[in-house]
């Protein structure tokens, strides 16, 4: 076939799908009648970087945020290999057996080379995937802070206007930079291994001192006598740390996501949790500090993504980077030009 033909054919086709897109109107009446076809298609409008998008993912959040909040928004993190996806898929499991509606927004690595993602957790949550009372969403982790996409929050308002009790958000691993997922949650679960060397280590990183429980998982066979050492030293390290402001002091259990023992304790954790910062008024005033953190947020990226659009801004980035590479200008010296040319004229 005559490749100019082919051309024709595929922008033809691209054309007719965009004819076809759904509506915002019809995307929100899907929503608010827990369909999950149409809260996939909201999310993928919503992670979209089609300019064309922005403002439509920007009226769905808008109405979307009228019946969001009634949630109990998670956090669970942990290194590689912890065993995330396989406690989520026990954790929302039982959820989903006591009535709960549950939402699981899981984040991938996406590549650094290549950009791309696998995007393989559905598979890893067999059971969970095929479950009517759960809604699985993997999403590209991309250059975002510790894993979470810069859309996760816009995404939990959807999650929750869907209907959805609980949003789990599973983040790619651990480090200072879980700081991003531990904004937007109201219950923060650190899984943990027993044996592992990472005992000491964890105590070192500022993650604990987010965590209002930790998990020792696979906690099962001939690794029972580890994970009960492992329970006793975060114990104490816990008391190093000082009080939270919310009054809650941080639990250590272990579970087996494997064989489902203990999921019942750690669901109980989260209500005792709930309860009690309800009951003194934190989890409204957490809540309320997390959206203006939200909006200033929101500003650094609008800010960033209309410097980097510019024209002008673009071809003096360009010409700097070459000075910067070539020593002939400090790369702070040359970041100062670039800002003062946006500013300055």
């Amino acid at each position: 076939m005559d490749p100019k033909n082919i051309k024709d054919n595929t922008t033809n086709r691209i054309r007719t799908l965009r004819k076809k897109e759904v509506s915002t109107t019809h995307l929100l009446e899907g929503i608010a009648n827990g369909d999950k076809t149409a809260l996939g298609q909201a999310i993928t409008r919503i992670e979209s970087t089609r300019s064309g998008d922005f403002d439509k993912a920007e009226i769905l959040v808008a109405e979307c945020l009228k019946n969001a909040g009634q949630s109990i928004r998670i956090g669970i993190t942990g290194v590689p290999g912890v065993g995330k996806s396989t406690f989520i898929e026990a954790f929302g499991t039982h959820l989903t057996q006591l009535g709960k509606k549950v939402a699981v927004l899981a984040v991938d690595p996406s590549s650094s080379i290549t950009k791309g993602s696998i995007l393989g957790d559905k598979t890893r949550m067999e059971d969970l995937v095929k479950d009517p009372n759960a809604f699985i969403r993997p999403s590209p982790a991309s250059d975002s802070l510790g894993g979470v996409t810069r859309k996760t929050r816009e995404t939990i308002i959807l999650c929750e206007a869907a209907g959805y009790d609980i949003i789990l958000v599973e983040t790619v691993g651990v480090g200072q930079s879980e700081t991003a997922v531990h904004g937007m949650v109201d219950f923060f679960l650190l899984l943990k291994l027993a044996g592992a060397g990472d005992e000491l280590q964890g105590i070192k990183r500022g993650i604990m001192e987010m965590a209002d429980a930790i998990v020792i998982n696979k906690a099962d066979g001939n690794n029972l006598k580890n994970v009960r050492m492992a329970v006793t030293e975060f114990k104490r390290a816990l008391h190093l740390y000082p009080p939270k402001e919310n009054t809650w002091g941080p639990k250590v259990v272990s579970c087996s996501a494997l064989h489902k023992t203990g999921i019942e304790d750690i669901w109980k954790l989260v209500c005792d949790f709930t309860e009690l910062t309800k009951g003194n008024s934190y989890f409204e005033h957490n809540r309320t500090s997390q959206n203006k953190k939200w909006f200033l947020q929101a500003v650094d990226d609008l800010l960033k993504h209309q410097f980097y659009k510019d024209d002008a801004t673009k071809v003096l980035l360009e010409r700097l980077t070459l000075d910067v590479a070539n020593n002939a200008i400090s790369p702070y010296k040359a970041a100062q030009k670039l800002v003062d040319s946006k500013y300055t004229g």
